[in-house]
């Protein structure tokens, strides 16, 4: 999958593309990213997906002073991208949401980025999909351009688990009400996150339970607590671990958001430093409570110890 950050693809002739924020790259997106995937076949041309960086919520957000108005983030952009190479796609062009696209008029849109720049052939959007300044263009404004430049439009309706539409809007609810089993029905797999590990302030070290520390890197994240986890990526088999997810209130006051792991048993294979730089992917299995604020930091570490001895009991429950 390759990578581009200009309305252009060099080397193509023409692609089937879609459009969309992506966030968490849900069961609804996978359909719609296969279908996509199967006109480009038909075609003769790649398949390439349009996204957005920042999310355009969280323009507006900053634009009106109201940064709580912009969506927890599901996913880094790490992720995401990770989950669309997965999904086959063959380019995806990252597009700066700036004060420039976001006053760009529907019609320029369509002219400047979808005709002239990626040289759409099929464009594929979803039900609720809209475009343009202040969202004036509309599945029917760019169905009737397609007519009239040479180039398709399809739509695909909401797509349901369970009877539950599946949206990057429940996928947070989800998260944010800790039903993993709910996240991974509508992802269809765990809900992950993946990094590089950072060093840290090695307190995990002085309080008997070293971490391995990921950055977040947006302000607020979907979910936050502690869990239990699986990490893929330091051995052939993922280890057992338990983990911290959010802002560490008792240890930091700096509001970055990190996700810390222990893991259960540390290989004997691997030395202490082992884990240094290396991309990991954490599967978040089960939430065990919220972050609390402790007083101490001895009270911090007996509760590290009593939710090492609960991650333990649930692996066992569950092996």
């Amino acid at each position: 999958m390759r990578i581009h950050r200009g309305f252009h693809l060099p080397g193509t002739d023409g692609c089937a593309l879609t459009i969309g924020n992506f966030d968490g790259v849900h069961r609804g997106h996978q359909a719609m990213l296969a279908l996509l995937a199967s006109e480009a076949r038909h075609r003769g041309v790649p398949s390439c997906a349009l996204t957005f960086e920042p999310h355009p919520r969280d323009h507006f957000a900053r634009q009106a002073g109201r940064p709580e108005l912009a969506p927890p983030r599901i996913a880094t952009l790490r992720d995401k991208l990770c989950e669309l190479q997965r999904c086959g796609i063959d380019h995806v062009v990252v597009a700066r949401f700036d004060d420039r696209l976001a006053a760009m008029p529907a019609p320029d849109f369509i002219d400047r980025v979808l005709v002239h720049g990626l040289r759409a052939r099929y464009v594929l959007v979803g039900d609720d999909f809209s475009f343009g300044a202040k969202r004036a263009g509309n599945y029917a404004l760019l169905d009737a351009a397609g007519a009239r430049l040479g180039f398709d439009v399809a739509r695909m309706m909401s797509y349901e688990v369970h009877g539950l539409r599946v949206s990057s809007s429940a996928v947070r609810s989800a998260l944010a009400a800790g039903d993993l089993a709910l996240v991974e029905a509508l992802l269809g797999r765990p809900y992950s996150v993946s990094g590089h590990v950072l060093h840290g302030r090695k307190l995990g070290r002085e309080l008997g339970f070293r971490t391995l520390n990921l950055r977040f890197a947006h302000a607020r994240a979907a979910t936050g607590g502690i869990f239990v986890v699986r990490v893929h990526g330091l051995t052939a088999a993922p280890l057992p671990a338990v983990a911290s997810f959010g802002v560490r209130p008792t240890v930091d006051d700096s509001g970055r958001v990190l996700l810390e792991v222990h893991c259960l048993d540390w290989p004997a294979t691997l030395g202490p430093e082992a884990g240094y730089g290396r991309c990991l992917r954490v599967d978040l299995l089960h939430k065990l409570h919220d972050e609390v604020r402790y007083g101490s930091l001895p009270a911090l570490q007996e509760a590290i110890s009593r939710d090492t001895e609960e991650a333990r009991r649930w692996f066992t429950a569950h092996a």
